[in-house]
Protein backbone atom coordinates (compact mmCIF):
# COMPACT_ATOMS: atom_id res chain seq x y z
CA UNK A 1 0.00 0.00 0.00
CA UNK A 2 2.81 2.43 0.80
CA UNK A 3 4.29 2.58 -2.73
CA UNK A 4 0.99 4.03 -3.94
CA UNK A 5 1.88 7.20 -2.05
CA UNK A 6 5.12 7.35 -4.03
CA UNK A 7 3.27 6.75 -7.33
CA UNK A 8 1.43 10.05 -6.97
CA UNK A 9 4.72 11.89 -6.52
CA UNK A 10 6.22 10.23 -9.59
CA UNK A 11 3.27 11.21 -11.80
CA UNK A 12 4.21 14.89 -11.57
CA UNK A 13 7.78 14.52 -12.74
CA UNK A 14 8.75 13.23 -16.07
CA UNK A 15 14.01 13.81 -17.33
CA UNK A 16 26.92 11.73 -20.32
CA UNK A 17 27.11 13.48 -16.98
CA UNK A 18 25.97 16.77 -18.51
CA UNK A 19 24.20 19.91 -17.41
CA UNK A 20 20.44 19.47 -17.48
CA UNK A 21 18.50 21.83 -19.74
CA UNK A 22 15.29 21.25 -17.80
CA UNK A 23 15.04 21.16 -14.03
CA UNK A 24 12.03 20.15 -11.95
CA UNK A 25 11.92 20.76 -8.19
CA UNK A 26 9.34 19.06 -5.99
CA UNK A 27 8.98 21.05 -2.76
CA UNK A 28 7.78 19.90 0.63
CA UNK A 29 4.40 21.44 -0.13
CA UNK A 30 4.16 19.26 -3.22
CA UNK A 31 5.31 16.22 -1.28
CA UNK A 32 2.62 16.75 1.36
CA UNK A 33 -0.03 17.20 -1.32
CA UNK A 34 1.05 13.94 -2.89
CA UNK A 35 1.02 12.26 0.51
CA UNK A 36 -2.52 13.44 1.26
CA UNK A 37 -3.72 12.42 -2.18
CA UNK A 38 -2.02 9.05 -1.94
CA UNK A 39 -3.47 8.32 1.50
CA UNK A 40 -7.02 8.86 0.26
CA UNK A 41 -6.36 6.77 -2.83
CA UNK A 42 -4.84 3.92 -0.83
CA UNK A 43 -7.71 3.87 1.68
CA UNK A 44 -10.25 3.76 -1.12
CA UNK A 45 -8.43 0.86 -2.74
CA UNK A 46 -8.04 -1.03 0.53
CA UNK A 47 -11.79 -1.18 0.95
CA UNK A 48 -12.21 -2.99 -2.37
CA UNK A 49 -9.51 -5.64 -2.34
CA UNK A 50 -9.44 -9.32 -1.39
CA UNK A 51 -6.31 -10.48 0.39
CA UNK A 52 -4.45 -13.71 -0.28
CA UNK A 53 -5.18 -16.78 1.83
CA UNK A 54 -3.56 -16.90 5.23
CA UNK A 55 -2.53 -20.24 6.73
CA UNK A 56 -0.63 -21.62 9.71
CA UNK A 57 -0.53 -24.27 12.39
CA UNK A 58 -1.09 -23.91 16.12
CA UNK A 59 -1.06 -26.75 18.68
CA UNK A 60 -1.14 -29.27 15.83
CA UNK A 61 -4.23 -27.70 14.28
CA UNK A 62 -3.75 -26.56 10.68
CA UNK A 63 -5.90 -23.60 9.69
CA UNK A 64 -6.55 -21.57 6.53
CA UNK A 65 -8.20 -18.16 6.45
CA UNK A 66 -9.56 -17.57 2.96
CA UNK A 67 -11.59 -15.00 1.04
CA UNK A 68 -10.27 -12.25 3.31
CA UNK A 69 -11.82 -8.86 2.58
CA UNK A 70 -11.41 -5.53 4.32
CA UNK A 71 -14.70 -4.18 5.70
CA UNK A 72 -13.31 -1.12 7.46
CA UNK A 73 -9.98 0.64 7.56
CA UNK A 74 -8.87 3.36 9.93
CA UNK A 75 -6.04 4.68 7.77
CA UNK A 76 -4.18 7.55 9.43
CA UNK A 77 -2.47 9.94 7.04
CA UNK A 78 1.12 8.78 6.59
CA UNK A 79 4.22 10.81 7.32
CA UNK A 80 6.33 11.25 4.18
CA UNK A 81 9.65 13.09 4.29
CA UNK A 82 12.56 13.62 1.96
CA UNK A 83 15.48 11.45 3.01
CA UNK A 84 18.81 13.01 1.91
CA UNK A 85 20.81 10.19 3.51
CA UNK A 86 19.23 7.58 1.25
CA UNK A 87 18.51 9.89 -1.71
CA UNK A 88 14.83 9.13 -1.51
CA UNK A 89 11.81 9.14 0.76
CA UNK A 90 10.86 7.83 4.17
CA UNK A 91 7.21 6.88 4.55
CA UNK A 92 5.69 5.82 7.85
CA UNK A 93 2.19 4.96 9.04
CA UNK A 94 1.38 4.60 12.74
CA UNK A 95 -1.78 3.26 14.33
CA UNK A 96 -3.37 1.65 11.27
CA UNK A 97 -6.38 -0.49 12.22
CA UNK A 98 -8.21 -2.85 9.88
CA UNK A 99 -11.40 -4.92 10.21
CA UNK A 100 -11.63 -8.02 8.01
CA UNK A 101 -14.01 -10.88 7.32
CA UNK A 102 -13.57 -14.21 5.58
CA UNK A 103 -13.90 -17.94 5.87
CA UNK A 104 -11.94 -20.43 7.96
CA UNK A 105 -11.08 -24.06 7.49
CA UNK A 106 -9.22 -26.32 9.87
CA UNK A 107 -8.15 -29.91 9.99
CA UNK A 108 -6.69 -31.98 12.81
CA UNK A 109 -5.94 -35.47 11.65
CA UNK A 110 -9.12 -36.71 10.01
CA UNK A 111 -11.24 -33.94 11.46
CA UNK A 112 -12.13 -31.10 9.07
CA UNK A 113 -14.26 -28.10 9.86
CA UNK A 114 -15.01 -24.60 8.62
CA UNK A 115 -17.03 -21.43 8.98
CA UNK A 116 -16.61 -17.66 8.90
CA UNK A 117 -14.56 -15.25 10.95
CA UNK A 118 -14.22 -11.60 11.84
CA UNK A 119 -10.79 -10.21 12.52
CA UNK A 120 -9.49 -6.86 13.77
CA UNK A 121 -5.85 -5.78 13.53
CA UNK A 122 -4.90 -2.91 15.82
CA UNK A 123 -1.88 -0.62 16.03
CA UNK A 124 -0.17 -1.59 12.80
CA UNK A 125 2.96 0.54 12.24
CA UNK A 126 4.95 0.48 8.99
CA UNK A 127 8.06 2.44 7.99
CA UNK A 128 9.50 2.18 4.48
CA UNK A 129 12.62 3.84 3.07
CA UNK A 130 13.08 3.98 -0.71
CA UNK A 131 16.01 5.22 -2.76
CA UNK A 132 15.62 7.04 -6.08
CA UNK A 133 18.15 6.64 -8.85
CA UNK A 134 18.74 6.61 -12.60
CA UNK A 135 19.04 3.61 -14.87
CA UNK A 136 21.47 3.58 -17.86
CA UNK A 137 18.74 4.83 -20.22
CA UNK A 138 17.87 7.79 -18.02
CA UNK A 139 14.69 6.42 -16.45
CA UNK A 140 13.87 7.24 -12.85
CA UNK A 141 14.38 4.15 -10.67
CA UNK A 142 13.09 3.32 -7.19
CA UNK A 143 14.57 0.73 -4.83
CA UNK A 144 13.52 -0.44 -1.39
CA UNK A 145 16.22 0.32 1.18
CA UNK A 146 14.49 -0.87 4.33
CA UNK A 147 11.09 -1.76 5.71
CA UNK A 148 9.92 -2.31 9.26
CA UNK A 149 6.47 -3.43 10.37
CA UNK A 150 4.94 -3.89 13.81
CA UNK A 151 1.51 -5.25 14.76
CA UNK A 152 0.02 -4.12 18.06
CA UNK A 153 -2.77 -6.66 18.57
CA UNK A 154 -5.01 -9.09 16.73
CA UNK A 155 -8.54 -10.10 17.69
CA UNK A 156 -10.43 -12.82 15.85
CA UNK A 157 -13.90 -14.27 16.29
CA UNK A 158 -14.76 -17.60 14.67
CA UNK A 159 -18.34 -18.44 13.75
CA UNK A 160 -19.99 -21.59 12.44
CA UNK A 161 -18.83 -25.18 12.59
CA UNK A 162 -17.10 -26.22 15.77
CA UNK A 163 -15.78 -22.72 16.39
CA UNK A 164 -16.97 -22.95 20.02
CA UNK A 165 -14.36 -25.63 20.61
CA UNK A 166 -11.24 -23.71 19.50
CA UNK A 167 -12.37 -20.12 20.10
CA UNK A 168 -11.05 -20.33 23.68
CA UNK A 169 -7.61 -21.16 22.26
CA UNK A 170 -7.40 -17.91 20.28
CA UNK A 171 -5.51 -16.19 23.08
CA UNK A 172 -2.86 -18.91 22.91
CA UNK A 173 -2.00 -18.37 19.23
CA UNK A 174 -2.65 -14.63 18.76
CA UNK A 175 1.08 -14.02 19.14
CA UNK A 176 1.79 -16.47 16.34
CA UNK A 177 -0.83 -14.85 14.11
CA UNK A 178 0.52 -11.40 14.89
CA UNK A 179 3.99 -12.57 13.86
CA UNK A 180 2.74 -14.12 10.63
CA UNK A 181 0.80 -10.98 9.71
CA UNK A 182 3.87 -8.88 10.45
CA UNK A 183 6.08 -11.13 8.32
CA UNK A 184 3.87 -10.64 5.26
CA UNK A 185 3.70 -6.82 5.30
CA UNK A 186 7.21 -5.83 4.20
CA UNK A 187 7.51 -8.43 1.43
CA UNK A 188 4.27 -7.06 -0.01
CA UNK A 189 5.56 -3.48 0.28
CA UNK A 190 8.82 -4.41 -1.43
CA UNK A 191 6.99 -6.33 -4.15
CA UNK A 192 4.92 -3.21 -4.86
CA UNK A 193 8.09 -1.10 -5.09
CA UNK A 194 9.56 -3.58 -7.59
CA UNK A 195 6.35 -3.30 -9.63
CA UNK A 196 6.54 0.49 -9.49
CA UNK A 197 10.16 0.41 -10.69
CA UNK A 198 9.13 -1.86 -13.58
CA UNK A 199 6.54 0.68 -14.72
CA UNK A 200 9.04 3.53 -14.41
CA UNK A 201 11.43 1.68 -16.71
CA UNK A 202 8.64 1.35 -19.28
CA UNK A 203 8.04 5.11 -19.43
CA UNK A 204 9.19 6.94 -22.55
CA UNK A 205 12.12 9.33 -22.17
CA UNK A 206 11.65 10.68 -25.71
CA UNK A 207 8.60 12.60 -26.89
CA UNK A 208 7.76 12.43 -30.60
CA UNK A 209 6.79 16.03 -31.44
CA UNK A 210 6.12 15.31 -35.11
CA UNK A 211 7.32 12.94 -37.80
CA UNK A 212 10.87 14.28 -37.71
CA UNK A 213 11.29 16.13 -34.40
CA UNK A 214 11.89 14.47 -31.03
CA UNK A 215 12.32 15.93 -27.54
CA UNK A 216 14.74 13.83 -25.51
CA UNK A 217 14.18 14.06 -21.73
CA UNK A 218 16.14 11.34 -19.89
CA UNK A 219 17.55 12.12 -16.48
CA UNK A 220 21.07 13.54 -16.66
CA UNK A 221 21.93 12.32 -13.17
CA UNK A 222 20.46 10.80 -10.04
CA UNK A 223 17.80 12.90 -8.28
CA UNK A 224 19.17 15.39 -5.76
CA UNK A 225 17.39 15.14 -2.42
CA UNK A 226 17.47 17.88 0.21
CA UNK A 227 15.54 18.05 3.43
CA UNK A 228 13.00 20.36 1.79
CA UNK A 229 13.02 19.36 -1.89
CA UNK A 230 13.80 16.89 -4.66
CA UNK A 231 15.49 18.08 -7.86
CA UNK A 232 15.26 16.22 -11.17
CA UNK A 233 17.59 17.23 -13.99
CA UNK A 234 16.41 16.38 -17.52
CA UNK A 235 18.38 16.49 -20.75
CA UNK A 236 15.78 18.60 -22.59
CA UNK A 237 17.27 18.36 -26.10
CA UNK A 238 15.43 18.39 -29.41
CA UNK A 239 16.83 16.50 -32.36
CA UNK A 240 15.65 15.53 -35.83
CA UNK A 241 15.75 12.08 -37.34
CA UNK A 242 19.49 12.40 -38.07
CA UNK A 243 20.18 12.75 -34.31
CA UNK A 244 22.81 15.35 -35.11
CA UNK A 245 23.97 17.09 -31.94
CA UNK A 246 24.02 20.90 -31.86
CA UNK A 247 27.44 22.60 -31.72
CA UNK A 248 26.65 24.09 -28.31
CA UNK A 249 25.99 22.64 -24.87
CA UNK A 250 23.58 23.30 -22.03
CA UNK A 251 24.97 25.74 -19.48
CA UNK A 252 24.60 25.31 -15.76
CA UNK A 253 21.79 27.26 -14.12
CA UNK A 254 20.07 27.26 -10.73
CA UNK A 255 16.30 27.42 -10.37
CA UNK A 256 15.27 29.25 -7.20
CA UNK A 257 13.20 27.04 -4.92
CA UNK A 258 9.76 28.46 -4.15
CA UNK A 259 8.50 26.73 -0.98
CA UNK A 260 5.04 28.31 -1.28
CA UNK A 261 4.47 26.35 -4.50
CA UNK A 262 4.44 22.60 -5.06
CA UNK A 263 6.75 22.72 -8.06
CA UNK A 264 9.51 24.91 -9.42
CA UNK A 265 10.72 24.39 -12.97
CA UNK A 266 13.43 25.82 -15.18
CA UNK A 267 13.77 25.68 -18.98
CA UNK A 268 17.21 26.55 -20.35
CA UNK A 269 17.68 28.49 -23.57
CA UNK A 270 19.57 25.38 -24.72
CA UNK A 271 16.27 23.52 -25.17
CA UNK A 272 14.71 26.06 -27.54
CA UNK A 273 18.01 26.54 -29.37
CA UNK A 274 18.36 22.78 -29.86
CA UNK A 275 14.88 22.82 -31.42
CA UNK A 276 16.00 25.68 -33.66
CA UNK A 277 19.13 23.76 -34.65
CA UNK A 278 17.15 20.59 -35.39
CA UNK A 279 14.71 22.50 -37.61
CA UNK A 280 17.57 24.30 -39.36
CA UNK A 281 19.59 21.09 -39.91
CA UNK A 282 16.52 19.36 -41.27
CA UNK A 283 16.01 22.10 -43.87
CA UNK A 284 12.67 23.10 -42.39
CA UNK A 285 13.35 26.81 -41.90
CA UNK A 286 12.61 27.84 -45.45
CA UNK A 287 9.61 28.76 -47.53
CA UNK A 288 8.94 29.54 -51.21
CA UNK A 289 6.73 32.62 -51.63
CA UNK A 290 4.73 33.05 -54.83
CA UNK A 291 2.42 35.81 -56.01
CA UNK A 292 -0.65 33.66 -55.30
CA UNK A 293 0.26 33.69 -51.60
CA UNK A 294 0.07 37.48 -51.36
CA UNK A 295 -3.38 38.76 -50.27
CA UNK A 296 -5.32 40.61 -53.01
CA UNK A 297 -5.45 43.84 -51.00
CA UNK A 298 -1.64 44.18 -51.06
CA UNK A 299 -0.79 46.59 -53.92
CA UNK A 300 2.77 45.28 -54.40
CA UNK A 301 2.62 42.10 -56.48
CA UNK A 302 5.34 39.55 -56.95
CA UNK A 303 6.22 40.29 -60.56
CA UNK A 304 8.95 42.21 -62.34
CA UNK A 305 6.73 45.19 -63.16
CA UNK A 306 5.47 45.71 -59.59
CA UNK A 307 9.00 45.37 -58.24
CA UNK A 308 10.33 48.03 -60.62
CA UNK A 309 10.30 50.90 -58.06
CA UNK A 310 12.56 48.81 -55.79
CA UNK A 311 14.78 47.13 -58.40
CA UNK A 312 14.68 49.42 -61.49
CA UNK A 313 16.45 46.95 -63.79
CA UNK A 314 13.79 44.22 -63.49
CA UNK A 315 11.05 45.63 -65.77
CA UNK A 316 13.64 46.42 -68.44
CA UNK A 317 15.50 43.13 -68.41
CA UNK A 318 12.59 40.76 -67.72
CA UNK A 319 9.34 42.56 -68.55
CA UNK A 320 6.02 41.05 -67.47
CA UNK A 321 7.31 37.97 -65.63
CA UNK A 322 6.09 36.51 -62.40
CA UNK A 323 8.60 36.07 -59.60
CA UNK A 324 9.10 33.88 -56.56
CA UNK A 325 11.14 34.33 -53.42
CA UNK A 326 12.95 31.57 -51.58
CA UNK A 327 13.20 32.75 -47.97
CA UNK A 328 15.38 30.74 -45.60
CA UNK A 329 17.48 30.93 -42.47
CA UNK A 330 21.14 31.24 -43.42
CA UNK A 331 22.27 30.48 -39.86
CA UNK A 332 20.71 28.78 -36.87
CA UNK A 333 18.27 31.22 -35.23
CA UNK A 334 19.41 31.72 -31.64
CA UNK A 335 17.35 32.59 -28.59
CA UNK A 336 18.76 34.18 -25.47
CA UNK A 337 16.93 34.57 -22.17
CA UNK A 338 17.64 37.76 -20.26
CA UNK A 339 15.85 39.13 -17.19
CA UNK A 340 12.31 39.89 -18.29
CA UNK A 341 12.88 39.39 -22.02
CA UNK A 342 13.42 36.70 -24.65
CA UNK A 343 15.67 37.79 -27.53
CA UNK A 344 15.80 36.16 -30.94
CA UNK A 345 18.54 36.82 -33.51
CA UNK A 346 17.70 35.62 -36.99
CA UNK A 347 20.04 35.70 -39.99
CA UNK A 348 18.13 34.98 -43.17
CA UNK A 349 18.43 35.23 -46.92
CA UNK A 350 16.06 35.82 -49.82
CA UNK A 351 16.74 34.46 -53.29
CA UNK A 352 14.59 36.06 -56.00
CA UNK A 353 13.87 34.39 -59.32
CA UNK A 354 11.87 35.32 -62.40
CA UNK A 355 9.62 32.68 -63.98
CA UNK A 356 9.51 32.42 -67.77
CA UNK A 357 6.27 31.26 -69.48
CA UNK A 358 7.73 27.77 -69.95
CA UNK A 359 8.45 27.54 -66.20
CA UNK A 360 12.17 28.12 -66.39
CA UNK A 361 13.44 30.05 -63.36
CA UNK A 362 15.96 32.83 -63.85
CA UNK A 363 18.07 33.79 -60.79
CA UNK A 364 17.85 37.54 -60.14
CA UNK A 365 19.45 38.50 -56.84
CA UNK A 366 20.08 37.43 -53.27
CA UNK A 367 19.47 39.56 -50.19
CA UNK A 368 20.76 39.03 -46.67
CA UNK A 369 18.28 39.90 -43.92
CA UNK A 370 19.35 40.24 -40.28
CA UNK A 371 16.56 40.59 -37.71
CA UNK A 372 16.46 41.00 -33.96
CA UNK A 373 13.29 40.50 -31.94
CA UNK A 374 12.42 41.04 -28.29
CA UNK A 375 9.71 38.88 -26.79
CA UNK A 376 7.84 38.55 -23.53
CA UNK A 377 6.14 35.50 -22.07
CA UNK A 378 3.79 35.21 -19.13
CA UNK A 379 0.99 33.09 -17.70
CA UNK A 380 -2.52 34.44 -17.19
CA UNK A 381 -5.82 32.64 -16.59
CA UNK A 382 -4.15 29.25 -17.01
CA UNK A 383 -2.73 30.15 -20.43
CA UNK A 384 0.80 30.71 -21.65
CA UNK A 385 0.84 34.04 -23.50
CA UNK A 386 3.41 36.20 -25.21
CA UNK A 387 4.26 39.10 -27.49
CA UNK A 388 7.04 39.95 -29.95
CA UNK A 389 8.50 43.24 -31.11
CA UNK A 390 10.94 43.96 -33.93
CA UNK A 391 14.09 45.67 -32.63
CA UNK A 392 16.19 45.76 -35.77
CA UNK A 393 16.04 44.80 -39.43
CA UNK A 394 18.92 45.20 -41.85
CA UNK A 395 18.72 44.25 -45.51
CA UNK A 396 21.81 44.11 -47.74
CA UNK A 397 22.49 43.00 -51.30
CA UNK A 398 24.58 39.83 -51.26
CA UNK A 399 24.57 38.90 -54.94
CA UNK A 400 22.89 40.15 -58.12
CA UNK A 401 22.43 38.96 -61.71
CA UNK A 402 20.77 42.26 -62.64
CA UNK A 403 23.44 44.68 -61.45
CA UNK A 404 23.76 46.73 -58.30
CA UNK A 405 20.73 48.49 -56.78
CA UNK A 406 20.07 50.35 -53.54
CA UNK A 407 18.15 48.42 -50.90
CA UNK A 408 16.83 51.26 -48.70
CA UNK A 409 13.32 51.35 -50.17
CA UNK A 410 13.17 47.58 -50.35
CA UNK A 411 14.25 47.39 -46.72
CA UNK A 412 11.38 49.70 -45.77
CA UNK A 413 8.96 47.48 -47.67
CA UNK A 414 10.24 44.35 -45.95
CA UNK A 415 10.03 46.06 -42.56
CA UNK A 416 6.41 46.99 -43.22
CA UNK A 417 5.66 43.38 -44.12
CA UNK A 418 7.36 42.09 -40.98
CA UNK A 419 5.49 44.58 -38.79
CA UNK A 420 2.18 43.57 -40.35
CA UNK A 421 2.99 39.92 -39.75
CA UNK A 422 3.96 40.63 -36.13
CA UNK A 423 0.67 42.42 -35.53
CA UNK A 424 -1.25 39.31 -36.55
CA UNK A 425 1.12 37.06 -34.61
CA UNK A 426 0.73 39.11 -31.43
CA UNK A 427 -3.06 38.77 -31.61
CA UNK A 428 -2.64 35.00 -31.47
CA UNK A 429 0.11 35.15 -28.84
CA UNK A 430 -2.15 37.35 -26.73
CA UNK A 431 -4.85 34.68 -26.82
CA UNK A 432 -2.29 32.19 -25.54
CA UNK A 433 -2.40 28.42 -25.28
CA UNK A 434 -3.65 26.33 -22.40
CA UNK A 435 -0.83 25.11 -20.15
CA UNK A 436 0.15 21.51 -20.89
CA UNK A 437 -1.63 18.85 -18.88
CA UNK A 438 -1.74 15.09 -18.77
CA UNK A 439 -4.58 12.68 -18.21
CA UNK A 440 -3.53 12.55 -14.56
CA UNK A 441 -2.58 16.11 -13.65
CA UNK A 442 -2.63 19.79 -14.55
CA UNK A 443 -0.76 22.89 -13.39
CA UNK A 444 -2.62 25.59 -11.43
CA UNK A 445 -1.65 28.95 -9.86
CA UNK A 446 1.29 29.16 -12.25
CA UNK A 447 3.74 32.08 -12.28
CA UNK A 448 6.40 32.48 -14.99
CA UNK A 449 9.45 34.72 -15.28
CA UNK A 450 12.45 35.07 -17.58
CA UNK A 451 15.85 34.92 -15.87
CA UNK A 452 19.43 35.02 -17.15
CA UNK A 453 19.78 31.93 -19.34
CA UNK A 454 16.50 30.24 -18.41
CA UNK A 455 12.77 30.62 -17.94
CA UNK A 456 11.62 29.93 -14.38
CA UNK A 457 8.14 28.75 -13.52
CA UNK A 458 6.59 27.92 -10.17
CA UNK A 459 3.24 26.26 -9.85
CA UNK A 460 0.88 24.14 -7.85
CA UNK A 461 -0.56 20.96 -9.33
CA UNK A 462 -3.93 19.27 -9.35
CA UNK A 463 -3.96 15.50 -9.70
CA UNK A 464 -7.07 13.61 -10.83
CA UNK A 465 -7.24 10.42 -8.79
CA UNK A 466 -10.25 9.13 -10.72
CA UNK A 467 -7.98 8.67 -13.74
CA UNK A 468 -5.99 6.07 -11.78
CA UNK A 469 -8.96 3.68 -11.73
Amino acid sequence: MLPAVIVVLMLISFTRGENPAIQVILTRKGLQYGKHLGAGWVQEKLEHITLTDFSGEVLGIHYILTGITITKCDFPEPIVEFNPNNTGFTTSIAGLSVALTGGWMTHFGLIHDGGTFKMAIFGLDVTSVVELGKDPDGHLSVTSVSCDAQVGDVDIRFEGGASWIFQPFVEHFKGRMRGEIRSKICPNVEESIVSLDYHLQAMEVSIQVDEDLVLNIPLTGVPVIHASSMILGLKGEFYDRTHERPPFEAQNFTVPEQPDYMLSMGLSEFTVNSASYALYSGGRLQVLITDSMIPPYIHVRLNTSSMGPYVPQLPKMFPGLLMNLKVYASEVPMFSFQPGVVKLELAGAVKASAIEPNGTQIPLFKLNVDLTFDGKVWVAAGRLKGSMALQNLTLTLADSEVGHFETDTLESLVKMGVMAGLAKLNVELGKGVVLPRTRNAQLVNTVLGVEEGFIAMCSDAEVFTDSFN
